[in-house]
């Protein structure tokens, strides 16, 4: 197998349902991790063609003083303006996704995981070969990201409200990865579909030759 051809796999949950602690534990086995967040983030970094235009549309206010891009103001703008918003998306989610692609096909691993809490409903599953889900019930989706983010849980249940029934996302998991233990637990779980992904990365390698 070609390493700009890994067998790619998206990794996807809920708020709360421990998606980094899952995706720390495979990048601690040696496989490669993108994070559509991290992507996100990468281009409007100072300096990307993006910033400018963003600040072109919106002002030179909409950056700090550090020439960084002013997120708080950006999702205020679009979160009382849908034109602004659906103008934001075209921008950034074509580069977004040719970046994330870049990454998960230059990966040098077995299998690459792409991490992104909007898997399914950015259209990202669409990128990767085979999907894995971090399932949690709401209660400790609730406990985990109030402790976590200090917000109450009126605020995470809004979030929960723009993410994908756990139903729905459990129905279109190759792989389901329960959550609801401690760490051990996790980590147990995750060594054993290490085990499988790099099987079936080694069945994909062999059916390319």
């Amino acid at each position: 197998m070609s390493n700009r051809h890994p067998l790619k796999v998206g990794l996807t949950g809920g708020i709360g349902s421990g998606k980094s602690a899952a995706a720390s534990l495979f990048a601690a086995l040696g496989v490669d991790v993108v994070d559509s967040d991290v992507v996100a983030r990468q281009v409007v970094e100072p300096g990307e063609a993006a910033l400018d235009e963003i600040a072109l549309r919106f002002g030179p206010e909409i950056l700090l003083a550090s020439g960084e891009l002013n997120r708080r103001a950006l999702r205020e703008i679009i979160f009382n303006d849908p034109e602004q918003k659906r103008w934001l998306e075209a921008l950034l989610h074509p580069l977004i996704r040719a970046r994330t692609v870049q990454a998960l096909d230059s990966s040098s691993s077995a299998y690459v995981i792409l991490v992104s809490p909007l898997l399914f409903e950015s259209g990202q599953d669409a990128l990767v070969d085979t999907v894995v889900v971090v399932d949690v019930d709401e209660a400790h989706q609730l406990d985990r990201t109030s402790a976590r983010d200090e917000v109450d849980a009126r605020q995470v249940r809004s979030i929960m409200a723009t993410q994908l029934a756990a139903e729905a996302r459990r129905a279109r998991a190759d792989y389901l990865i329960d959550n609801r233990g401690d760490l051990g637990a996790l980590e147990s779980q995750v060594a054993s579909l290490h085990r499988k992904l790099l099987a079936l990365a080694q069945m994909r390698e062999k059916g390319a030759e």
